[in-house]
């Protein structure tokens, strides 16, 4: 058993970000990415997990102090603690609150769908939430407020906040919930919620709760989904001499320790696309009315975990080599399913890729990953007959997805920058020089 001292991790570029609320006290037990605290700058809140499972022994920090990365807030006592320490730990991290009196089709605290509503010996809760104000933007309420309501079904844009500047706090959501609360007017938005049912009536059901990495990616995908207008081009490029090329590579590359994909060709067939075509490694400026090109080229790639995809970033794509990049995405690939993400690894991308190409299928439509502009999408590629103009001959060709914001991109840009990306993977020579 030993006393270990909690930072603040790599946070970005933020510096002194003020302490918003202490989701832990001493006695409490967590597990590795519990929330421990959360911050709020003037651009991002943010919560700081647990490095790792233990027993909080002090909290070294307060509401109103400023903290930067390096700076101690917990000091936890790591030991493997017994299966009944984890259940009061799991028990404890449940917020308890006062349930209407009324019958209401019922949830868990967790997310559940209320599938054991009205069953003897469960405990009747609120429903799913909205979908349109998931992540209630405006709001002034920390991470897990927001967890919080959404889990109760709580609508944060009707609650007056008790808390300093207004602060919506999780006292104001138990007395929603509880029904003793003042409620602001109804803003009259928002869309209808999907009436919950009870699937238990139509036969066996076995529910589980969404992993964490759901839980934070559903938003974020929502939101995206719900402000930007998505199209998505398709195109097929000829990648029958890459693969031969790739191949050759990656019979070296095995001997040393790392494999050579096709996604390292992906990433910088796209840069050089990218500097062609400079409005898809752009952001629509904060009013909306400005286009913010960006001049580096860090691209997100979407890698597929047990809990769900996590897209970590590889920076500076412009600067480095098919072998370079085939290291790195073996390494930051698993760093991601081991489960050792930082916010670093996953912010500052200009463009993502999502392939599919491991498991299959003919096209998708990428969910473009805001404030990015656009996205790349492939799928497995297929041996089909190609006329070269005297003959069919068979040609390996790779199924080309690019989703985009139709407010910067408009259909003919997006086939201009289709096709020349299907280009540059059809000639080796424009990828090495």
């Amino acid at each position: 058993m030993s006393a270990t001292q909690v930072t603040v991790p790599d946070i970005g570029d933020f510096k002194n970000v003020p302490v918003i609320e202490i989701l832990v006290k001493p006695g409490d037990v967590v597990k590795a990415d519990d929330p421990l605290i959360a911050l709020e700058s003037d651009k991002a809140t943010m919560e700081v997990p647990a490095p790792q499972a233990g027993k909080v022994t002090a909290v070294l920090v307060k509401i109103g102090d400023k903290v930067s990365e390096g700076s101690a807030i917990i000091t936890l006592e790591t030991a493997t603690t017994t299966a009944a320490a984890s259940a009061s730990a799991v028990s404890s991290a449940k917020p308890e609150t006062a349930q209407p009196e009324r019958a209401a089709p019922a949830q868990d605290a967790a997310g559940s769908d209320g599938s054991n509503a009205g069953k003897p010996g469960t405990r009747p809760s609120m429903g799913l939430p909205p979908p349109g104000p998931i992540d209630f933007d405006g709001v002034h309420a920390s991470p897990a407020v927001r967890r919080l309501a959404r889990e109760l079904s709580v609508d944060l844009r009707k609650i007056t906040g008790t808390g300093d500047k207004g602060r919506i706090t999780k006292d104001d959501i138990k007395r929603v919930v509880a029904g003793k609360a003042v409620a602001a007017p109804a803003a009259g938005f928002g869309i209808p919620d999907i009436p919950v049912q009870d699937f238990s009536k139509f036969g066996p059901i076995d529910e589980k709760p969404l992993s964490r990495m759901r839980k934070l990616s559903g938003p974020h995908l929502h939101r995206a989904w719900l402000n930007i207008p998505h199209v998505t081009h398709t195109d097929e490029a000829d990648i029958t001499e890459l693969e031969d090329y790739r191949k050759s590579l990656d019979r070296s590359a095995k001997e040393k320790g790392y494999r050579v994909t096709l996604l390292s060709f992906l990433l910088k067939a796209s840069v050089a696309c990218l500097k062609e075509f400079p409005t898809f490694n752009a952001s629509l400026g904060a009013n909306k009315d400005t286009l913010i090109y960006k001049k580096y080229y860090h691209l997100g790639v979407a890698v597929d975990t047990p809990d769900g995809l996590v897209v970590p970033v590889i920076k500076d794509v412009n600067a480095k080599g098919i072998i370079e990049l085939s290291k790195e995405l073996g390494e930051v690939s698993q760093k991601m399913r081991d489960g050792k993400i930082t916010p670093a690894d996953i912010s500052g991308a200009t463009f993502s890729i999502s392939s599919l190409g491991g498991i299959g299928g003919t096209s998708f439509t990428p969910i473009v990953n805001a404030p990015e502009v656009a996205i790349l999408g492939v799928v497995r590629a297929s041996m089909k007959p190609v006329w070269n103009g005297k003959e069919f001959t068979p040609r390996l060709m790779l199924p080309l997805c690019v989703s985009y914001d139709h407010r910067i991109i408009d259909g003919a840009l997006a086939a201009r920058f289709t096709r020349r990306l299907a280009g540059i993977l059809g000639d080796v020579r424009e990828l090495v020089l």
